[in-house]
């Protein structure tokens, strides 16, 4: 599915609100008990584990409780997501992640990460906020827009890119790119978003798809150069950046959500006081700053919301891997 990017948060709550309907205090009262882990099926640094961190450090003290975040990646997203499958359904381990996860059975060997379906085996809370994909390349390699590139690219078979990992939203925009634009390409793999910023930054790749969080300080810093959006429009985080579109490179639109699950058979009303909670902590301006300076737009709404967009970049993806025969590498 492809979002629009910028949507009125207090919209969207509207909806969360009407969806949220009437649930037993009691229950709900009980919850947290004790510390809550928040799992990231990526390695620090990246754009979840930094978005992972602003939540649990708002979320903390309304609940009286530590709220830690756990990094465990491996099988795009599928490893971290099998281990919240596996938790304990009482709201107490959560799984913070991209939309990677809906990507990743469809490019990844079947019964990856213990055969986890992530459409039954998780139950959606809330998707907190998404964040523009771009593509970006290290200086060094000479090229400031996607015309410079292709031409580069035909003249270099075999040029490499980077992405944050097999299944991930950036490389299938690497894969469409090379469909559209008639270029040979040899993708590389990182395991999250971190890794991929390091490897780019240092030279190792030239070229990176990479969703805005994490990669937006060094963007404007010039340590990177934003050769297109990966968006149907331009981001409103840089807005001097032209689509692949714009530049006559049609059917490269990706984008990343970010969604917080818990274990199927949580209480519908752990479930909806959680969300509610992040539903309110998303309002605060000093967060909602913090995520626009790295790269995130606020987002939010009910779990019904985030359930949608799982199941419509399953399909949409699931007809794009076929099409251009996308495996893990």
């Amino acid at each position: 599915m492809t979002l629009t990017p910028r949507h009125p948060l207090t919209a969207v709550l509207g909806i969360a609100i009407l969806a949220i309907g009437i649930s037993s205090p009691s229950l709900a009262q009980t919850f947290p008990s004790k510390t809550v882990t928040i799992v990231v099926p990526f390695p620090a640094g990246g754009g979840p584990d930094l978005f992972a961190r602003m939540l649990a450090e708002k979320l903390a003290p309304r609940w009286g409780q530590a709220v830690i975040v756990d990094n465990k990646p491996g099988a795009g997203a599928l490893l971290g997501a099998n281990v919240v499958a596996k938790a304990t359904p009482d709201g107490h381990t959560l799984l913070l992640t991209p939309n990677t996860m809906a990507i990743s059975p469809h490019v990844l060997p079947k019964g990856a990460a213990g055969g986890i379906d992530v459409q039954k085996d998780l139950t959606a809370i809330v998707a907190p906020g998404t964040t523009p994909m771009a593509l970006v390349a290290n200086p060094e390699l000479g090229v400031r827009n996607l015309a410079e590139l292709t031409a580069l690219a035909r003249k270099t078979p075999g040029l490499p890119y980077g992405s944050a990992g097999n299944g991930s939203p950036m490389h299938f925009a690497g894969e469409m790119f090379k469909s559209s634009a008639k270029v040979d390409m040899t993708h590389v793999p990182y395991r999250g978003v971190g890794p991929s910023l390091v490897a780019t930054l240092g030279g190792e790749v030239k070229l990176l798809y990479v969703g805005l969080g994490g990669a937006l300080q060094h963007i404007k810093s010039g340590k990177l150069v934003v050769l297109a959006v990966t968006e149907k429009k331009r981001s409103g985080l840089l807005p001097q950046s032209p689509t692949a579109t714009e530049q006559g490179v049609a059917n490269v639109e990706v984008n990343a959500w970010y969604g917080l699950f818990a274990p199927a058979g949580t209480p519908a009303n752990v479930i909806q006081k959680i969300n509610q909670e992040v539903n309110q902590v998303l309002l605060a301006p000093d967060l909602r700053e913090k995520m626009l300076v790295t790269g995130l737009e606020p987002l939010g709404g009910s779990p019904q919301v985030l359930e949608s967009f799982l199941k419509e970049d399953s399909q949409r993806y699931a007809q794009i891997a076929r099409e251009l025969n996308i495996k893990a590498d």
